[in-house]
């Protein structure tokens, strides 16, 4: 038989969760948790959820938005991490989690985490690639200086460029280099100094410090800015072995501020110098060549001929030339000459050859034509009949009846008879 229900309390589904949640929350209100991050993800709500796993378990977790933009890192996969969080239950479907209040990589520095993650974006955007980078101008009238009003850095640009070229016109935007509102001073100093037009480099430098002091240096927007001015950015920012964002986008990274000033701006006296070289080997190339050419006009000179010579040369060739000439075209006219008479004896004899042959040939015919003439044949005794009135001529009897008129054709002389009878 089944077992009579206890009297004790029964619990709905709802209410049992909601006191374990109760239970939960208020035994473990705020806790350090460490674990390695997986099946990220963020969807449009801008709450990131993920799984919070080490080697024997696992627990759902979130961190809502409001608390994810005050770190300074991107969690991701695989990231280890430790952070403190309230454990909670999700009613509707009965699982706990955690909450979120803070993140912090495990082992590493979240600034520098941010770093690399930031690095490895702008990369991938081609903010380092080499064909983007600007030329920087080998002698500069105008120098544009973005760094604290009252660092060393500044101090220390100023002093190089009076030692270098003092000639060279520095014009300072004075901007916060750590802190609140470093950031936006150092854009808004690069966008002045592009508006202006004036400057033909910029010098953005500030001191050495510790990763943290470097954060307005390593900001996705001043590497906006940095990548997007049409002025060419050298950077000089801390000491040698320091490298920010802004380092890796600029046109030319110098390892310190004084480095900085070194490459805008060139010494004074050694282009001083190496004039002083290029000229004194410009006088001697343009020495060397005048003594030459001075020796090709001597050697000219004395080539030269009195001119009435050199005329009386040209003249004796060109009246050489002249009967030359003048055979030449006898010659050719004596040629012509014969050739034309040779030719015109053929042609006179041609004309002869084929004038007796066709007078032979006449003669031959004209002897046809007068054997076969009606003439001739008349004039053997025959003669030729054919009717009066239409001159028909008759071969046949058969044609004529009596009484046609006919007319007979002698040799000499005509008759007109009458037909009397017609034998077959």
């Amino acid at each position: 038989m089944m077992a009579e229900k206890q009297t004790g309390h029964i619990y709905t589904v709802s209410i049992l969760t909601r006191e374990i949640k109760t239970l939960l929350e208020e035994t473990f209100p705020f806790i350090w948790v460490t674990g390695e991050i997986s099946n990220y993800s963020v969807p449009s709500s801008g709450h990131s959820y993920f799984t919070l796993k080490d080697q024997q378990a696992s627990i759902q977790a979130v961190i809502f938005k409001n608390q994810k933009l005050k770190l300074r890192f991107e969690p991701e996969n695989g990231i280890k991490i430790y952070g403190l969080a309230r454990l909670s239950i999700y009613e509707p479907r009965g699982t706990y989690q955690l909450i979120f209040e803070h993140l912090e990589p495990e082992g590493i520095g979240s600034i520098q985490i941010a770093f690399e993650q930031l690095k490895r974006k702008l990369s991938d955007k081609g903010y380092f690639d080499q064909k983007f980078k600007k030329p920087i101008p080998f002698l500069s009238s105008n120098i544009c200086i973005i760094t604290s009003g009252t660092g060393a850095a500044l101090r220390d640009i100023i002093h190089i460029s009076k030692r270098r070229f003092s000639n060279i016109n520095l014009e300072v935007l004075p901007v916060k280099v750590q802190g609140a509102g470093a950031e936006q001073e150092i854009i808004e100093a690069i966008h002045f100094a592009n508006k202006r037009q004036k400057a033909q480099v910029i010098i953005l430098a500030r001191g050495g410090g510790s990763i943290e002091n470097f954060s307005a240096f390593n900001s996705e927007l001043v590497a906006d800015a940095v990548f997007l001015s049409k002025i060419p950015i050298i950077t000089g920012v801390g000491h040698e072995t320091d490298f920010t964002i802004a380092d890796f986008v600029a046109d030319l990274r110098a390892p310190t501020p004084s480095a900085a000033a070194e490459l805008a701006i060139p010494d004074k006296q050694i282009l001083t110098q190496r004039v002083f070289e290029l000229r004194q080997r410009l006088d001697k190339s343009i020495f060397v060549r005048i003594s030459h050419l001075n020796d090709m006009i001597a050697s000219l000179t004395y080539r030269i001929k009195i001119p009435e010579m050199i005329i009386y040369s040209h003249r004796f060739k060109v009246e050489e030339l002249e009967l030359r000439l003048k055979n030449q075209i006898k010659n050719a006219i004596r040629n012509h000459k014969d050739k034309i008479n040779g030719l015109t004896d053929m042609l006179m004899h041609h004309f002869y050859v084929i004038f007796q042959r066709n007078k032979i040939k006449q003669l031959e015919l004209m002897s046809k034509l007068k054997a076969l003439s009606p003439l001739s044949v008349l004039s053997r005794g025959y003669s030729i009949t054919r009717f009066a009135f239409d001159k028909k001529i008759i071969t046949d009897s058969i044609y004529v009846k009596p009484k046609d008129r006919l007319e007979i054709i002698l040799s000499k002389g005509r008759l007109i008879s009458t037909v009397e009878k017609v034998n077959g």
